[in-house]
């Protein structure tokens, strides 16, 4: 079944990630989703479709805009590109596992992580509206996971459970390390972040998505040493996306794992 949906897959990714480029642009800018339509940055031009098809717009016009000629980032095609990878990644995983609902909810929220990781990057902000919304959707998710009243209040249950320990762990993290420190260690929004994954995946895969998280941050500051150069902040938002992600594809497997090895010793 899942074979069937790997090109639909793609092609949806693909657009999905071409209004990721829209999101991340636009939501810090405080400027509409929809209004005005796409149009080049620089000269202003409305797009016709054919310059908005995702990847290959940009491969037919060579990376340049039709009507001034001004440069298009290659990060637009590489982002489309790479949700509709992950899209299709998705969809060859969990096929036979979710429903085909259920699919489509992983795959929003492969698109919330994604969308976070790149503002914070561009802008070093986790925006509330997506972070909360985020959340909310985690929720919703646990609630279609229910075949029963008391399997309800078990996913919510877990799904509390899980932003609670989110929101608390990272928090009272960033308070020691600012102690540590003597200044501010973490953004106000990581916490949050990490609260909308455990309402997506538990509380378990909180603990998955910060071990990532943080030898993603470790590996980073080591090649910047190497490097002889000094990372005087590590924006820590695309490090728990991709600890989100890891939790989400490896999760279960890392915490059986784990557990067997505690059994051994």
């Amino acid at each position: 079944m899942e074979i069937m949906f790997l090109p639909l897959a793609f092609l949806l990714g693909a657009c999905v990630g071409s209004f990721i480029n829209v999101v991340v642009y636009r939501l810090p800018a405080g400027l509409s989703l929809i209004q005005p339509p796409s149009r080049c940055p620089h000269c202003y031009t409305r797009l016709k479709a054919k310059d908005n098809i995702p990847i290959l717009g940009w491969l037919l016009l060579r990376g340049k805009c039709r009507y001034c000629g001004a440069p298009i980032s290659w990060r637009y095609p590489a982002i489309e590109l790479f949700t509709a990878l992950l899209f299709l990644t998705i969809v060859w995983r969990f096929g036979n596992e979710l429903s085909p609902l259920a699919l489509v909810m992983v795959c929003a929220f492969s698109s919330w992580l994604l969308t976070l990781a790149l503002i914070d990057i561009d802008t070093e902000t986790l925006p509330n509206p997506l972070t909360q919304s985020g959340l909310v959707l985690g929720i919703c998710y646990q609630a279609m996971q229910s075949k029963s009243a008391p399997e309800l209040a078990q996913h919510l249950i877990f799904s509390t459970i899980g932003i609670s320990a989110g929101i608390w762990s990272l928090s009272l993290l960033g308070l020691v390390m600012s102690a540590l420190l003597g200044k501010e260690a973490m953004g106000g929004g990581d916490p949050k972040l990490l609260a909308m994954i455990g309402a997506w995946l538990g509380w378990q895969q909180v603990i998955v998505t910060t071990l990532i998280a943080s030898l993603g941050g470790l590996i980073l500051a080591g090649i910047g040493r190497l490097a002889g150069k000094s990372l005087q902040k590590i924006r820590f938002g695309p490090f728990l996306a991709l600890g989100g992600l890891g939790a989400l594809f490896s999760g279960q497997y890392l915490t059986q794992q784990y557990l067997l090895w505690f059994d051994v010793f």
